[in-house]
């Protein structure tokens, strides 16, 4: 008997939480396409899973890069949203409001941009999991402007499971992970900040990339969970 091979495509696989995501979905079963906008980063990121996988090179903010790429791949199974942001961090009393629009523009509009040129092509017996974040759980300080960006898509994810049934939709809220989203920050600031998170965080440490996408391959894999906010923070929302 022939084991039925499915695709996964994984938008922002070339580094962090869609890299580890890619590689820990590879496998006997199951294909995998990572996408990029920097060419460079997605060559490096498909060398270091041995060529295992394929690749692509398209902005997720750019809505004709989007289209052409979905109508290009052809029929697929799951879709991953790695696309990232980091604008709307600071204090609410300082925060230039126009960084949320930015950061709209930067992940919301993306993720969304990158589901709705896809479904034609996707398995509806497949799955959809967006990446947000657990600034939009927290009551801390400073993350207003941040949260209310990773707020849409756990707001958006209940509605899109009903309205795209039989198709599975979900969303991955991860705390605090060491990947390359906190290179904005010198080495020894990045450092203290993990130690200071570290502390306050229940299991004792800051999450890793591998963490996040053992997350997001039990959503892809579970066929019975859907419209669900699993947050991967090591219990961050409780401590901050």
């Amino acid at each position: 008997m022939i084991e039925k091979t499915y695709h996964t495509v994984v938008v922002g696989g070339s580094s962090g939480i869609g890299l580890a995501t890619a590689k820990k979905l590879l496998g006997p079963g199951m294909k995998v396409t990572i996408t990029g906008r920097n060419r460079e980063r997605l060559d490096n990121a498909w060398q270091s899973l041995g060529g295992a996988v394929e690749k692509a090179a398209f902005d997720a903010a750019k809505p004709d890069e989007v289209r052409r790429f979905f109508s290009d791949v052809g029929p697929f199974d799951h879709l991953v949203l790695a696309a990232s942001g980091g604008k709307g961090l600071g204090p609410f009393e300082t925060l230039d409001l126009t960084d949320i629009g930015g950061g709209v523009d930067e992940k919301v509009r993306p993720q969304l941009s990158c589901l709705q040129a896809a479904l034609p092509t996707l398995n509806k017996s497949g799955s959809v999991t967006f990446i947000s974040a657990v600034s939009a759980q927290l009551s801390a300080p400073g993350v207003a402007g941040i949260a209310a960006v990773n707020g849409m898509l756990l707001t958006v994810v209940p509605i899109l499971a009903m309205e795209l049934k039989p198709l599975r939709v979900n969303v991955v809220a991860p705390g605090v992970i060491d990947t390359p989203w906190w290179d904005f920050l010198p080495n020894d600031q990045r450092q203290a900040v993990f130690a200071e998170y570290a502390d306050k965080t229940p299991v004792g440490r800051i999450g890793r990339a591998e963490d996040v996408a053992e997350a997001i391959a039990f959503l892809v894999s579970n066929s019975f969970v859907t419209g669900q906010v699993l947050t991967c923070d090591g219990g961050l929302r409780y401590a901050a």
